[in-house]
């Protein structure tokens, strides 16, 4: 059955070569009926026979164009002429103006019409010249018709300054055709139609001449000398077509599907190469493609339908091809059709569950052949094929991929494998090469699941036999029950069916298990293996928490491995942590990636976030993949905010505390602490302020204190009743709208939320337009104080007003509006606001709004910066503060260690700075270079501190264990500094200039140093350590200010040296010493007496004493010691 798209291939490139030219037609319009001579010729035989000859021997000047199609009109029989037409030409190749002769001849009045069509390997059949005329006089004769057919110069000549883009030619075809002016078909009829009523038409083909191999035009225009040179330039340059594939990988790496409704997504451009594009245009309607990924499901879906691979389009639909799971098992293939509805199709077989497999999706048209392959060797496991009459609709750049889940639907659970889409191809499994890459490690999943299985069937037995017990223990005395145990049988042990094989394998298991309280066993059999592996872990922890506890680590892994089998994620990540660093047991990569991963899938959140940040960073053997990043960090990110307003768990405010900070180290407290006390003081002497913040502290469990929500609200209640604080009043009617903590009483709150309002808080007008918006439905209200409260500045307010255009419910404005919305969610994010934050990260990594560009690396930034705020995350940095404050160095490290494997900077730096404090300790216990490791994660964060860059500057430049010396590194590092604004980094880089170090270009341009007005290196030296002066905080003399002083007597005293005065003293000191020396002789000699040197001989021929140089020459003497003496700069 031939579809829709057949009919949309490229024009061939070969055409089928034209029979010789048959002289037949054209005789016969010149040969009487009879079959003789003509009349005129009757009486010359000789004549006759040279005409013969000439028709038959002598080749048809059109014998190239010679596919002629003759159409003989009804007429009168005493009438044998036929109309022809065919054409000669001069030049077979296209040229600007082609010369071609037509010859045709008429037996009624007619319109002859020349038209040329060319093909491009975009578009076909596009006339390019046109040209008619009548013949009305010149009937049932030959006539030749000489015109200059003139071709476009963009297919003609090469590319110049004036034709920047000449196009490629497929095919010219040059026709021509002769239509009667008797059927009413004159000159001002339609082309098209023209044609079809053609009496005689002809074609050729012309030979095309590549781009490259045309010659250049002569416009007859002299360009500025300038332009003609860089035109020159690039003239003869032939550009390569660039080495596109349309196989593309979208994911290459293990991806862990936690079944939440947040995934991958994957946005494909357009092709390059202009054949393919044009291909992929072609096939819009009639899709030709194939997927190919690796699949590992734990379980079916729970809902109706879970996504696996789908496509969203650009209004937000379901586009071709999206395949789901379903709860029975199986595939369910959803495409878009051309006529806009959509057609799904669900397979016969199931998919298998704890196995990898490879899923084979090919669609050829109307065809989809669907096969599972299962492991290595690619079993065949199932396939199935279906077929269709409908034309799919098929655009893989008018959207995006999903991977997974979306805010549409949940993805399923398991793991994804590599995954492979060819675009252009529909090709059979075996053709397929998606091999299994990460194949250890997914061996490893595999083999942990197994595992798991058993140890969670042993927890579950064993808690069903602990229930039983405990409900015979708990049954009611009476009568019949004390007869029964005093004359019955003896009452025996339920025995647990354990095999002697199976104990040995999970002896950690069945000492966690006999230790338990059988009292406090859990009661819920669907949570009971759950509530197991956390006691596990508990019990774990503890010894971890102990004085040694680093060293406890290895005899606490087995029980951390049954907690996570368990489905305790806690421990996952607690494992893959110790086995990435190396924590008191051997470091083992693929270990770590193993708990990370099976961490990630059951959306244990600091799992999540490792995972994210090893993919934004490419470290760890994790490969470099902001949108796998950003699938795990906007899994966390949009449950940060739910996080936030649930009062239990273990949760605590996030604080940027650096350990480096005494003053913000004395302000941490607890119950007992000064701070608290002192805060409590005043809040119970009216102090609003004090109130505030000891409510706050209470609330979201701040600066050391423990979350206490009920203490809190007390607080809030005390400081809105007695005070006339906005904030406080503010505060506690949200409270009382939400009911945290105490009961919903929404009239106090609302006469709580208006009394702040009118006092102009910002937050409190916003929270009316939240009322009136949540509870009584009136939009225009809600618009209308949101509109006022976003004047006032206020995210709240702006995040909400985005909420409103995006719904479609702005008053007065009819429908949705989603770019006015994500401009209200961007103003909100600058704001700090976390929903609109997390929309706008969404838009970045889709793509699909024009305000925000798809920019994957940015909405990575903006989920992490979210997730970073998570409550559970602040919880394990609280418990290392606590520690380093308590001084338990061992849990500290552990603490600070799990928080910093997450990517967040500030617990980066502070095992860092404990590794400084502790070399002994992270020597000790750790398997990698502690302070070497984070300080290096830490200057690749935004916003990093500068004294890591200087940290790592000095790494760099001394050399650190198995780091050798790098002064290039160190002259970045100490330039990232100095950029921030640390003094610091100004006055290394200038040491290093003064030790001879050369700083490179685009450092000064880094900067901002004019190379133009420093030219030389003592130049850059004073206005470094100029800049580190005017950095520095300290008013007194400081190390930069010494250092510029000392270099500026350095350049007076040079400057000395080497000037005029220098001879100018030498030789008015040499005058004054020759002048004392005659002096000194007049006088002796003037005395009679004549010294003589000890021992040396009274020699009357030897000379009398004088200077060894005239002064003169002392002076150029005295100048060169002057010269090598003068100090050169030092480090």
């Amino acid at each position: 059955m031939q579809r829709r798209g057949a009919g949309l291939e490229r024009p061939r490139q070969q055409q089928r070569q034209p029979p010789p030219p048959s002289v037949g037609p054209r005789a016969a319009a010149m040969v009487p009926p009879s079959g003789g001579v003509p009349a005129d010729l009757g009486g010359r035989p000789a004549c006759a026979l040279l005409l013969f000859c000439y028709l038959n021997f002598v080749p048809s000047w059109g014998r190239q164009t010679s596919m002629t199609t003759s159409v003989t009109p009804k007429a009168e029989q005493s009438v044998a002429y036929k109309d022809f037409i065919h054409f000669t030409i001069v030049e077979s190749n296209v040229r600007n103006i082609s010369e071609v002769s037509v010859e045709y001849l008429c037996s009624q009045p007619c319109v002859v019409s020349l038209e040329a069509v060319v093909s491009s390997e975009f578009r076909s059949s596009i006339p390019v010249y046109k040209k008619r005329w009548k013949n009305e006089k010149h009937l049932h004769t030959s006539r030749t018709h000489l015109v200059q057919v003139k071709f476009p110069s963009i297919m003609v000549y090469r590319d110049d300054y004036f034709i920047r883009h000449s196009i490629s030619v497929s095919v010219v075809i040059l026709r021509a055709w002769i239509t009667h002016k008797y059927s009413g078909r004159g000159v001002d009829v339609k082309w098209d139609e023209n044609l079809l009523h053609a009496v005689a038409k002809n074609y050729t083909l012309l030979k095309t001449v590549p781009p490259f191999e045309r010659p250049f035009k002569d416009h007859q225009v002299c360009l500025e000398w300038n332009m003609d040179y860089i035109w020159n330039l690039r003239a003869n340059k032939i550009p390569q077509c660039p080495l596109e594939t349309d196989v593309v990988t979208l994911l290459g790496f293990l991806y862990a599907s936690s079944g939440e409704s947040t995934g991958i997504v994957k946005k494909l451009p357009k092709f390059q190469n202009r054949e393919l594009e044009a291909t992929r245009h072609q096939r819009m309607d009639y899709p030709v493609f194939t997927v190919s990924l690796w699949l590992y499901l734990l379980h079916y879906c729970k809902a109706s339908l879970c996504g696996i691979l789908y496509f969203v389009d650009s209004n937000e639909m379901y586009g071709t091809p999206s395949v789901f799971l379903t709860e029975e098992g199986h595939l369910h293939i959803q495409m878009h059709l051309v006529q806009g509805e959509d057609l799904a199709v669900k397979t016969r077989f199931t998919l298998p569950l704890k196995e990898w497999f490879r899923l084979d999706i090919s669609f050829n048209g109307g065809q989809i052949a669907v096969t599972t392959s299962i492991g290595q060797d690619l079993k065949s496991h199932h396939n199935q094929t279906i077929s269709f009459r409908e034309d799919f609709h098929f655009n893989d750049t008018a959207g995006y991929f999903m991977i997974g889940g979306s805010r549409y639907v949940a993805g399923v659970a398991g793991f994804f494998g590599p995954l492979k889409y060819y675009r252009l191809r529909s090709l059979h499994p075996a053709q397929i090469f998606n091999p299994l890459l990460e194949a250890p490690l997914a061996e490893q999943i595999k083999l942990y699941y197994e595992r798991c299985a058993e140890v969670q069937e042993i927890v579950s037995v064993y808690a069903s036999i602990v229930q039983r017990g405990s409900q015979e223990a708990c049954d009611l005395r009476n009568s019949y029950l004390d007869l029964r145990h005093r004359y019955g049988r003896p009452s025996t042990c339920t025995a647990f069916p354990w095999e002697k094989e199976l104990r040995a394998q999970h002896p950690s298991l069945f000492q966690a298990l006999l230790e338990m309280d059988l009292l406090t066993a859990p009661r819920h059999p669907n949570e009971s293996v759950l509530e197991i592996g956390g006691m596990i872990f508990e019990k774990a922890i503890k010894r971890l928490s102990s004085v040694d506890g680093l060293h406890q680590i290895s005899s606490v892994v087995p029980f951390l491995m049954d907690s996570s089998c368990c489905g305790y994620h806690k421990a996952s990540y607690y494992l893959a942590v110790f086995y990435e660093t190396g924590l008191s047991v051997p470091r083992n990569q693929l270990q770590g990636m193993l708990y990370s991963l099976v961490g990630g899938q059951g959306s244990e959140r600091l799992s999540s976030m490792n995972l994210g940040y090893k993919h934004f960073q490419g470290i760890d053997n994790y490969p470099l993949d902001w949108e796998l990043s950003y699938a795990y960090y906007s899994n966390i990110a949009t449950k940060t905010p739910l996080d936030q307003h649930t009062l239990q768990g273990d949760q605590a405010y996030v604080e940027a505390v650096r350990l480096k900070d005494d003053e913000i180290l004395k302000v941490q407290t607890k119950e007992d602490g000064d701070v608290f006390m002192w805060l409590k003081h005043e809040a119970t002497r009216g102090n609003a302020a004090a109130q505030q913040r000891l409510a706050q502290m209470l609330f979201w469990g701040q600066q050391g204190v423990a979350k206490n929500p009920e203490a809190a609200i007390e607080w809030y209640a005390k400081g809105a009743l007695e005070t006339e604080d906005p904030a406080l009043i503010y505060d506690y009617a949200i409270v009382l709208f939400k009911g945290q903590g105490v009961k919903k009483n929404r009239r106090l709150a609302l006469e709580l939320m208006k009394k702040a309002a009118s006092k102009g808080l910002h937050q409190a007008v916003n929270g009316l337009g939240w009322y009136y918006h949540k509870f009584k439905k009136n939009y225009s209200k809600a618009a209308k104080y949101w509109l006022k409260a976003e004047e006032m500045g206020n995210p709240d307010a702006s995040y909400n007003l985005g909420v409103l255009y995006l719904d479609g419910i702005f008053p007065g404005v009819p429908g949705r509006n989603q770019t006015l919305a994500g401009e209200y969610f961007h103003k909100a994010a600058q704001g700090g606001h976390i929903e609109g934050t997390l929309w706008c990260s969404l838009y970045y990594i889709t793509g699909n709004l024009e305000t925000f560009p798809r920019d994957p690396e940015k909405a990575v930034v903006w989920a992490k910066h979210i997730a970073e705020k998570n409550g559970y995350l602040g919880h394990v940095i609280r418990k290392g503060l606590n520690a380093y404050l308590e001084g338990s160095w061992h849990e500290a490290l552990l603490y600070y260690i799990l928080a910093a494997e997450t990517g967040i900077e500030v617990s980066q730096t502070n095992l860092a700075h404990i590794c400084e404090e502790r070399p002994d300790l992270a020597k000790r216990y750790l398997g990698v270079n502690c302070v070497w490791r984070y300080y290096n994660f830490s200057v690749f964060q935004i916003d990093a501190p500068s004294f890591a860059y200087l940290k790592m500057g000095d790494l760099y430049y001394y050399g650190h264990q198995n780091q050798s010396q790098d002064l290039d590194l160190s002259v970045q590092m100490y330039a990232q500094a100095a950029l921030d604004g640390d003094s610091q980094g100004f006055f290394n880089l200038a040491l290093l200039i003064e030790e001879g170090a050369i700083i490179p270009h685009h450092i000064l341009d880094f900067l901002e140093i004019d190379p133009a007005i420093h030219s030389n290196n003592i130049s850059i030296i004073q206005e470094l350590y100029e800049r580190c002066w005017s950095h520095s905080n300290e008013e007194s003399l400081s190390p930069c200010s010494l250092a510029w002083l000392y270099l500026h007597c350095r350049l007076i005293w040079g400057a000395v040296l080497h000037s005029a005065l220098t001879y100018f003293l030498g030789t008015f000191l040499l005058s004054v010493f020759i002048a004392w020396t005659l002096q000194y002789f007049q006088s002796v000699s003037a005395n009679g007496f004549n010294p003589t040197p000890a021992g040396a001989s009274l020699d009357p021929s030897a000379p009398t004493a004088s200077p060894a140089v005239t002064p003169t020459e002392d002076a150029s003497a005295q100048d060169q010691p002057a010269v090598t003496s003068n100090p050169e700069p030092r480090g």
